[in-house]
């Protein structure tokens, strides 16, 4: 659990100063590093997906979950999250502001919890390096992970808001859940579980970049989450049925 603290307290790190200084930093400079940004984890996605070992597994993973997010509200749960901590946190409709001027901050706000918990949750160095934290107790990739991060906290708060910072509450529960769990279980995913699962974790990815950061479409990235699952099941059901990928 302690590289997920880490991560927590470099988020929030961030975010304040995101938040809290990011009105000296001019719009244009602002928004261009969001897409900066966004270029960036599109490609870093695509990379990612590359390294499955089967196309076919994070396909049919995307495909039976989303399925499941959909049929369980997962984006409409995260947005009521945000919301509701919105309502709790941020005091409100601002004194003097229309129902639509309160309506664009409600959005921007829900905007930064749901994509900034996403961000920092999927990838890579969240799976590997929670499971490493959790086992042997290093946590010097969650570190490396946390400084990033704390970079991305910075340009998304100065954007997005206060939103932001309540990610850290997600990141605090999703990784440090992996990480419990993987030390009560005493084993790791295989190293085929976890290609999947970071194969599909790209396509996501991919979908907060274009949705989020380049604000190109918008996507439901919240109801991809269960294919993170669905591709370990099905790495484990494969290798069951002594069937080769």
């Amino acid at each position: 659990m302690t590289g997920t603290l880490i991560n927590v307290i470099a988020v929030l790190v961030g975010g304040f100063i995101g938040l809290f200084f990011g009105a000296k930093i001019p719009e244009k400079f602002r928004q261009t590093l969001i897409h900066a940004l966004g270029l960036f984890t599109l490609c870093y996605g695509i990379f990612i997906f590359t390294k499955t070992q089967n196309v076919l597994i994070p396909l049919g993973s995307m495909v039976i979950g989303t399925i499941l997010g959909e049929w369980w509200q997962l984006e409409e749960g995260m947005e009521g999250i945000g919301e509701k901590l919105r309502a709790r946190f941020a005091g409100g409709r601002r004194e003097g502001a229309g129902p639509e001027a309160d309506a664009k901050e409600q959005r921007r706000f829900v905007d930064g919890f749901v994509s900034a918990s996403l961000l920092f949750c999927i990838g890579p160095m969240t799976i590997l390096g929670s499971i490493q934290d959790g086992l042997t107790g290093n946590y010097e990739m969650l570190a490396v992970k946390s400084l990033l991060d704390c970079i991305a906290a910075i340009a998304f708060a100065a954007t997005l808001g206060s939103g932001v910072l309540f990610s850290s509450v997600f990141v605090l529960v999703f990784q440090g859940g992996i990480s419990m769990a993987a030390k009560l279980a005493g084993t790791g995913f295989s190293e085929a579980a976890i290609s999947e699962m970071s194969s599909v974790g790209g396509v996501v990815l991919a979908g907060i970049a274009i949705s989020s950061l380049l604000a190109l479409r918008k996507i439901r990235t919240g109801s991809f989450l269960p294919a993170l699952l669905v591709a370990v099941i099905a790495v484990y059901l494969l290798n069951a049925l002594g069937i080769s990928y």
